[in-house]
């Protein structure tokens, strides 16, 4: 199941256990990224809470925790290479994996037509 939030990420939810990243109208909007900061595995995070961090030729941008969870793992991926966040956002340039607190929450979260709507 694919959900999105009006900040621009992104979640595949698996059981109790999201993969998240930033959609492909952020990528774009951003820009040519240069720099990405992760969480680390074990931190604990709010909704809404600072999880990421990416800098671009054009900005530095947050990336807000979509649910409360705990991060499971990170993609060095996009450490080594920030360019795979641009050449597939929605893919190989994920961000975090992370446990849901409690995965029902997601059920507030943007669809794919309600977030298209959005970035109309």
């Amino acid at each position: 199941m694919l959900k999105f939030t009006d900040e621009h990420e992104w979640l595949k939810i698996e059981g109790d256990v999201a993969t998240v990243g930033i959609t492909a109208h952020a990528a774009e909007q951003l820009g040519d990224l240069v720099f990405v900061e992760l969480p680390e595995a074990g931190t604990s995070l709010d909704k809404g809470a600072t999880a990421a961090t990416v800098e671009s030729v054009k900005a530095a941008s947050d990336v807000y925790c979509p649910l409360d969870g705990e991060i499971i793992e990170s993609n060095q991926a996009i450490v080594d290479d920030p360019s795979l966040v641009n050449s597939d956002p929605q893919g190989a340039g994920w961000f975090f994996k992370l446990k849901l607190a409690d995965p029902s929450a997601a059920n507030a979260l943007l669809d794919e037509a309600a977030y298209k709507e959005l970035i109309a």
